[in-house]
């Protein structure tokens, strides 16, 4: 609802930054670092995310030559990625659209990774270092903690309702919940019908203590307002794109 025009036609992995929605920027970000066998898990307007890859045209958004009437790419984009599209209801939560998904899994050992993402936010976080880091703890799950981008101001009170102090959130300390995850397989022990991930699956997580974070202070952005699709805008046609890592071996 606060993207405006977007809430009601596209899906927010289909919102777009400059000519690309923000899931294939996260898509082309996990290429880069080799990991190119995706699983969309669908709901709303899960049709505009499927013609939107059925009917690709890399010719829109890539140089080519065009000779004798065929066009020839000069570089392409997608052509080796695997792409599943999964139905997972337009009412589910994040905890039952993995859930649903679980069966294109089905190849894995318990112990083997596999990686999600909410599909809303960009960051240039080194995915291969925040691997190795979750492969030396040997924990069931791990998620990026980042430093929050909204500019509200946290406030402690007294007990007499006077005010004790009053902070910046970025100057707090407090870090969130950047929705970039590493899981092994056997996540799925922890997560029961209908639960919300980050609830009910976490919080055993938690008290077995298998659950860690990997915390990055560099660039991260969630598209989550319209000014929020605004700054991304600006971003790119400033050509200051922090998340577009794959652009140094272009």
């Amino acid at each position: 609802m606060r993207l405006r025009e977007y809430s009601d036609s596209i899906p927010k992995p289909m919102v777009p930054i400059g000519h690309r929605p923000i899931a294939w920027n996260l898509m082309k970000f996990y290429s880069h670092f080799g990991h190119k066998d995706f699983i969309m898990c669908l709901g709303h307007n899960a049709h505009v995310i499927k013609d939107y890859f059925l009917k690709y045209d890399e010719c829109l958004t890539n140089d080519f030559v065009l000779e004798g009437g065929k066009a020839q790419l000069v570089k392409t984009d997608i052509h080796d990625w695997r792409i599943t599209f999964a139905d997972t209801g337009l009412k589910s939560n994040i905890g039952m659209r993995l859930k649903a998904v679980e069966k294109y899994l089905d190849d894995l050992d318990p112990d083997d990774l596999f990686m999600a993402n909410y599909a809303d936010g960009l960051s240039d976080v080194p995915l291969n270092q925040m691997l190795e880091y979750f492969q030396g703890t040997d924990k069931v799950a791990c998620f990026l903690c980042v430093k929050p981008q909204q500019t509200f101001h946290y406030v402690r009170l007294n007990d007499d309702g006077t005010v004790h102090s009053i902070q910046d959130t970025t100057n707090t300390g407090l870090t969130v919940n950047g929705g970039y995850f590493i899981f092994k397989k056997r996540i799925f022990d922890y997560v029961r019908d209908g639960e919300e991930l980050v609830h009910e699956p976490f919080e055993r997580l938690i008290a077995e203590n298998q659950l860690v974070a990997y915390q990055y202070d560099g660039f991260w952005k969630c598209m989550d307002t319209f000014k929020d699709k605004q700054a991304f805008d600006e971003l790119y046609a400033s050509g200051d794109c922090p998340w577009a890592v794959w652009r140094s071996k272009e």
